[in-house]
């Protein structure tokens, strides 16, 4: 018996990614721009050089809203969601009983207490189960309310803000983390400056009817280029940023991933409101180290030949043990070396450590090192 594939999802943006000649691919349940005719490496360099447009409108937009909602929000999450000052951004992990990630994501405290709202971008691939995740816990505490007639646009570059600044007035005094409301041809913009890419940059919510038209408007600026999925992955891999479903899923833990830096002191064992979150126990027993420690831990990989290590690809030590895998890979545009991100077991994760990743039966010698590969440069002000 043949099963009929779904039909794919398709973006407000679809018409034009069309008429610009891009390639579609499925991804997360739509079809979507993996390149345009200039090609993946123009595409990243362009991000890097320049301003290049990204059509992220598969993501999930939601609205958490009520008195209660960020005490409900921080029950879900090992994050500080409580003291998020108004205006501010911050990442997140939503995680299972077992300390394991559910989804990353980002969320904006848009002045819930005053009759505002937690406004939250889930991943695509993520977001049916997501949002049925947050009602289900905390459908009772605050208002759980899909935005599906947002679109969501990402602009990111150096050249981004002289870009988006001709356009819409005061964007350019948003720092990184920082979100905002911004009028366009009467239409309501939520835009923050944040992005995937470790350059300067903003994601723009912007109403579904309005997408087209305020793409348009974006490209028409000499500075800036439409960009795919393709670009997308080698710029936030080469900008150590974890992708869900490759990096980091249900069976890893934040602290394997390497995302304590995500996790502040005041949910933390001895904070103001330590634990309370799912999974708590086995990840502070990480964090603490000792008997408690994980057994795996992700880093940065950069092979020592040129030769393109593969997600998958088996991490081994050098007397052909098997130490770990590597959970995403491709030769890094920006840095013009072969780079990967994977997990190793904890005497493998020192940086300076050196591994084989069996590529094609033979071993590719690779060094561990510090992440990101290429330096970050988001406007802090």
């Amino acid at each position: 018996m043949t099963t009929t594939p779904a039909a794919l999802l398709t973006t407000p943006l679809n018409d034009l990614h069309v008429s610009l000649g891009a390639r579609m691919v499925p991804f997360a349940g739509y079809s979507m721009p993996v390149q345009y005719p200039a090609g993946l490496m123009a595409e990243h360099h362009h991000t890097r050089n320049a301003a290049g447009l990204f059509d992220v409108s598969h993501m999930g937009q939601l609205r958490l809203v009520g008195p209660d909602a960020a005490a409900a929000f921080e029950s879900l999450m090992p994050v500080d969601v409580i003291d998020l000052a108004v205006g501010k951004q911050r990442y997140g992990l939503l995680l299972n009983n077992e300390g394991g990630i559910i989804d990353d994501l980002m969320f904006v405290n848009r002045d819930y207490a005053n009759g505002g709202d937690i406004f939250v971008i889930v991943n695509g691939a993520c977001k049916v189960g997501d949002m049925a995740h947050i009602q289900a816990k905390i459908g009772t505490r605050c208002q759980v309310i899909p935005m599906p007639e947002r679109a969501l646009l990402a602009l990111q570059g150096p050249q981004a803000v002289t870009a988006l600044a001709r356009l819409i007035n005061g964007v350019d005094k948003l720092v990184f983390m920082t979100g905002a409301s911004f009028s366009w041809n009467d239409s309501d913009l939520f835009i923050t400056r944040s992005g995937y890419t470790g350059e300067d940059g903003f994601e723009i919510s912007v109403p579904a009817t309005q997408a087209d038209a305020l793409a348009r408007a974006l490209l028409a600026q000499p500075e800036v280029k439409p960009v795919g999925l393709g670009a997308r992955n080698s710029l936030r891999l080469e900008a150590g940023l974890c992708l869900y479903g490759n990096d980091i899923d249900t069976s890893t833990t934040p602290v394997e991933a390497g995302l304590n830096w995500a996790l502040q002191k005041v949910r933390r064992a001895d904070g103001a409101r330590a634990g309370g979150f799912p999974g708590a126990t086995k990840i502070l027993a990480q964090l603490a180290g000792g008997t408690g420690a994980p057994a795996r831990k992700r880093v940065g990989l950069v092979a020592l030949e040129r030769i393109p290590v593969r997600d998958h690809t088996e991490l081994q030590d050098l007397n052909g043990q098997r130490i770990g895998e590597v959970t995403s890979g491709l030769l890094g545009p920006t840095i013009d070396k072969p780079v990967a991100m994977g997990y190793v077991t904890p005497e493998f994760a020192p940086l300076g450590s050196r591994v084989n990743a069996i590529v094609r039966g033979k071993p590719v010698p690779m060094e561990v090192v510090a992440m990101p590969f290429v330096p970050t440069r988001y406007y802090r002000g």
